[in-house]
C-alpha cells in the first residue's frame, strides 16, 4: 500500500501575474530558498514583499500541521 505525500499550493496574486508554489511536506525550505532567489533577479517582477507573503503563508501551514490543525489545501493572497 503506498501513501501519497501532501503537496500543498500556494499562490499570490499581483496585478496581472499570478505566482504558484507547491510544496511538498517537508520541502519548505527548499521552496523558500527558490522564493529569495526570484526576488534576487532583476528580470522578475518578483520583490521581497512578494517573497515574504508567500514565505508567511508556508509558515503558517508548518505551524498549523505541528498544532495538529486543519487548513485548507491550497492559499492565495493578494498583494
Amino acid at each position: 500500500m503506498s501513501t501519497a505525500a501532501a503537496v500543498y499550493q500556494f499562490s499570490l496574486v499581483k496585478g496581472a501575474e499570478r505566482y504558484v508554489v507547491r510544496c511538498d511536506v517537508g520541502g519548505e525550505e527548499a521552496v523558500i530558498s527558490q522564493l529569495m532567489a526570484w526576488a534576487e533577479d532583476p528580470d522578475l517582477d518578483f520583490d521581497w514583499f512578494d517573497a515574504a507573503v508567500l514565505a508567511r503563508q508556508i509558515t503558517q501551514r508548518i505551524v498549523s500541521r505541528a498544532l495538529g490543525e486543519q487548513t485548507p489545501d491550497s492559499e492565495t493572497a493578494d498583494a
